[in-house]
Formats: C-alpha cells, sequence, structure tokens
C-alpha cells in the first residue's frame, strides 16, 4: 500500500491499494477511524488513480466533516456502557464502580482507569459470550484478545483464534453477542457465505437488528478519548 494526500486545508491522508481483482478505481471512507482508501486495478497507473481522488475531492471531505468530534474522557462527562449512558463521577474508594446510571471513578489518571475497567469487563463479557457460542456450535476456540481495533469489530485467525474490539463494551448487549457469535461461526465457516450466515443465525437468532445498529451506530464509539490508554 501506498501513502498520499489530497492538497487542502486540511490535507486528506489517502491510502492506495492496488488490487488485481479491482475492475475500476474506488473510494472507501471508513466509518470506525475516517482512512480513506483509493483501490486501483492494476492495469491502472497510480496517477490516474489520484486524479480520480482529487475529482472525488468534495465528495471525501463532505463525508470526513459528518464524522463526531472527539470526546476527552473526564468526570462530569457521559460514556456509553452496555448501552446505557453512564455519567463519570468521583470515587472515594480505590476502585472503579459500575452503577445504573454512573460509573465512579478514583481521582488521578482516570481515563486510563476507566479504560481498564472497561477493557476487564468486555473480557468477561465476550469470554461468556463465546464459551456459549462455542459450544452450541460444537468448535473451541484456541484465544480471544483484546484490542482497540479501527477497521473491525472482530476477527478470527484459521487457528481458532478469535479478536474483538474492547469498545464493544459500549454497545448493547444484543451487539456484543452478535459479534461474538458472528467471529465464532467462523470457526465452522471461514467466509461470509450463506452457510456462514445460517450458523450465524443458528447460534445467536435473528441478526439484523444488532448488525444495523453497529453499522449506524459504531462509528460514535471512537470519539471518546482515553489518552494513551488506546
Amino acid at each position: 500500500m501506498g501513502r498520499h494526500a489530497l492538497p487542502g486545508t486540511p490535507p486528506v491522508p489517502l491510502t492506495l491499494r492496488k488490487s488485481a481483482r479491482a475492475r475500476r478505481i474506488s473510494l472507501r471512507i471508513s466509518q470506525l477511524d475516517g482512512r480513506v482508501t483509493l483501490t486501483y486495478p492494476t492495469g491502472v497507473a497510480e496517477a490516474e488513480a489520484l486524479r480520480f481522488a482529487q475529482q472525488k475531492e468534495g465528495w471525501i471531505r463532505g463525508h470526513l466533516q459528518d464524522r463526531p468530534d472527539p470526546t476527552v474522557v473526564q468526570f462530569g462527562q457521559s460514556v456509553p456502557i452496555e448501552g446505557v449512558a453512564r455519567r463519570i463521577v468521583v470515587t472515594s474508594g480505590r476502585r472503579v464502580k459500575l452503577k445504573d446510571t454512573e460509573i465512579a471513578v478514583p481521582e488521578g489518571a482516570e481515563a486510563r482507569r476507566l479504560a481498564r475497567f472497561l477493557k476487564e469487563l468486555a473480557r468477561d463479557r465476550l469470554t461468556g459470550a463465546c464459551d456459549d457460542y462455542a459450544a452450541m456450535l460444537g468448535r473451541p476456540y484456541s484465544s480471544l484478545t483484546l484490542r482497540d481495533t479501527r477497521s473491525r469489530w472482530g476477527s478470527c485467525s484459521s487457528s481458532g483464534g478469535l479478536m474483538f474490539s474492547w469498545r464493544l463494551i459500549m454497545t448493547p448487549p444484543e451487539v456484543l453477542h452478535y459479534v461474538a457469535a458472528h467471529e465464532v461461526a467462523h470457526l465452522a465457516e471461514m467466509n461470509h457465505s450463506a452457510a456462514f450466515w445460517s450458523q450465524v443465525e443458528r447460534i445467536y437468532g435473528p441478526y439484523k437488528e444488532p448488525r444495523r445498529w453497529l453499522r449506524d451506530n459504531g462509528i460514535f464509539l471512537h470519539q471518546y478519548r482515553f489518552d494513551a490508554a488506546g
């Protein structure tokens, strides 16, 4: 992949990807991190692909302007946890405490403390969900890791390793469970064929609503900034 930028204020970084399978030049703006990817066939010159992007500059900037502004996590603000907006308040204790409408966090590096708590909660919820779905599928997974991914909510490797974005803990429980079932289903079908979606529906149930929720709302989960907690 090559990296370029559209000139202007501000410059727009472009990731160029040459693809033997591409039939035409195309642009894609990630709903997660706003990354702009320019894909073009092997028979097309890079300069031609860049000219195409320049012609679409208005469209690109318009979509980028619609992205939510970053929110620095701090006391007094709210952050969604399991689909519920919880106001961040100070606690005199040493531990983070999850309440119905609040999340109580000790003072001092509160953003990092909160991120650590959310990661632990995400691991607990995702492990429980994946254990259940793997048992229903009859296929064990080899490992479960969490990251702060920008391009995908989860993945399944050929060796059975599952990976998830810890920010899934911000979504309603049914959305987190859908993503867990989606990745577990890949243990049986490493594709997105009709057979794969049949497995998802078998172990999870109707999945269109949580899938739609993630498509429509997932971008907003990445507006929260936890300093360098990642």
